[in-house]
């Protein structure tokens, strides 16, 4: 099979394709013919060297995927050749076939196409588990997104708004916001026109936000405990721009505010499949129903794979960016 790999830690230009034997499926595992790829920015931090993948995990990119099931393992129950799915995978989705635990595959949503389907497993899996679980976001609360724009960003906005919370973003230009607005966002605010914590109070009369959902870390960590709300969740998913800073943790304790975080790849499969089984049950049917669909960007075939990942660095992206197989 083709195959992307990382030459050596850089830039987008190491990455290569190459051939590579086609994966054998273990006992619960299935083998799937990927017709699409999600790219998501742990996938850049590995190409760079800084995320390696967990122990028995691919070498390879790539941690989601869709298409259609070719081989599975003897003690796989749900699944069978020909079957249509899309899936968490720990690594190993840049290529034309890949293996997953039966449990962290899903069917692909009806009448979603392949391309759109490969979008929806890192960035669902993570915002579920981050606002809804961690986060513990309801009806009638008020979520902050930090990046509204990425995949993550617009992933949040629509689920939060399916489940009747108000949302509030920060991105980088006044097109990202307007895009933000056109997913549902409540209220969208250009970070580099101001103070977005004073921004997010003045919009919230005052009262601050309920969860806020950050991958940048830095100095939004202290900001972040002055937009939040009494009572506040503060869920970190990652620290683009680090996660060595100092803080005054005095709002912690007045506001009486959580400060949590997590990974999503090293988190065991038991635990990804009971992330699968509750979006099966409650976000699917959002997805065939079209209420949700994964917003996406640009596509790129398989063997462009640095053109995709130049795009994602530099962060004019909206959305979701996916690689097409075949």
């Amino acid at each position: 099979m083709i195959a992307i790999t990382i030459t050596v830690p850089g830039g987008p230009q190491v990455l290569r394709a190459e051939r590579r034997a086609v994966p054998s499926p273990g006992e619960r595992e299935i083998l799937i013919r990927v017709t699409a790829a999600g790219v998501n920015r742990p996938d850049v931090l590995q190409r760079a060297g800084l995320y390696p993948p967990p122990k028995g995990a691919s070498d390879l990119l790539g941690l989601e995927v869709a298409g259609e099931v070719v081989a599975a393992g003897s003690g796989v129950k749900r699944w069978k050749p020909g079957d249509r799915v899309c899936a968490l995978t720990p690594g190993g989705g840049y290529a034309e076939f890949a293996v997953v635990d039966e449990s962290n595959a899903l069917p692909v949503p009806d009448g979603m196409p392949m391309e759109e389907a490969a979008a929806v497993p890192e960035t669902f899996f993570t915002v579920w588990h981050n606002v809804f679980e961690r986060g513990r976001l309801i009806a009638g609360e008020t979520l902050l997104v930090h990046g509204g724009a990425s995949g993550i960003g617009t992933t949040a906005i629509m689920l939060a708004k399916a489940f009747g919370a108000r949302v509030i973003v920060t991105a980088g230009t006044d097109d990202k916001c307007d895009a933000c607005r056109a997913l549902g966002a409540d209220v969208a605010v250009n970070y580099r026109n101001g103070d977005w914590a004073v921004a997010v109070k003045e919009a919230t009369g005052g009262r601050g936000a309920d969860v806020i959902l950050d991958m940048v870390g830095g100095a939004y960590i202290e900001k972040n405990y002055q937009a939040a709300a009494i009572d506040g969740r503060i869920v970190n998913i990652a620290f683009l721009q680090g996660s060595r800073v100092e803080v005054d943790y005095i709002r912690l304790m007045m506001k009486r505010l959580t400060h949590t975080g997590s990974t999503l790849r090293a988190q065991a499969v038991e635990a990804k499949a009971r992330i699968a089984a509750e979006l099966e049950s409650k976000i699917w049917p959002l997805l065939a129903k079209g209420k949700c669909r994964p917003l996406i960007h640009a596509r790129f075939p398989l063997v462009a794979a640095a053109d995709a990942h130049a795009l994602m660095e530099s962060n004019a992206h909206i959305g979701k960016i996916v690689l097409t197989v075949g």
